[in-house]
């Protein structure tokens, strides 16, 4: 289990790396200028804190996965992250509109491989908590 920590972190790391280049992929320069001055800043400053997060909790995995794994607070932990990547997993499916990515080859390959990787860090941290112990 020990792997698929070293795994995901490195996935993590990865993903909040990919972060840095939202604002220009996404074309943020023209796109947030329709909001306002507090909307747009918002927006900013709330992916800058997802991105430092994922960096973090990737930074857990890849520092820590032994402790994760064999103590009663990273049982704990590994329950919370497990919480909040199947939450992840589930706003994929029931808060994205189909229509960002039905019908779009680029689209719908990313929303299978995203919803893959959200399974992916559920069942690990889940994982986790249920087959080494209990809180």
């Amino acid at each position: 289990m020990q792997i698929h920590l070293l795994i995901v972190g490195s996935l993590l790391v990865a993903l909040a790396l990919i972060h840095i280049i939202f604002p220009k992929y996404f074309n943020w320069e023209t796109e947030l200028k329709l909001l306002s001055l507090i909307n747009r800043q918002m927006m900013l400053v709330h992916t800058f804190f997802v991105e430092l997060t994922v960096f973090l909790m990737g930074l857990l995995c890849l520092t820590s996965s032994k402790e994760l794994i064999h103590t009663d607070l990273g049982r704990k932990i590994s329950l919370g992250l497990g919480l909040f990547w199947i939450t992840r997993f589930f706003i994929q499916f029931f808060v994205y509109s189909k229509d960002l990515w039905k019908g779009k080859l680029f689209e719908t390959t990313m929303h299978t491989m995203f919803s893959i990787l959200w399974a992916y860090f559920s069942f690990v941290f889940l994982f986790i908590f249920f087959k080494y112990g209990t809180v």
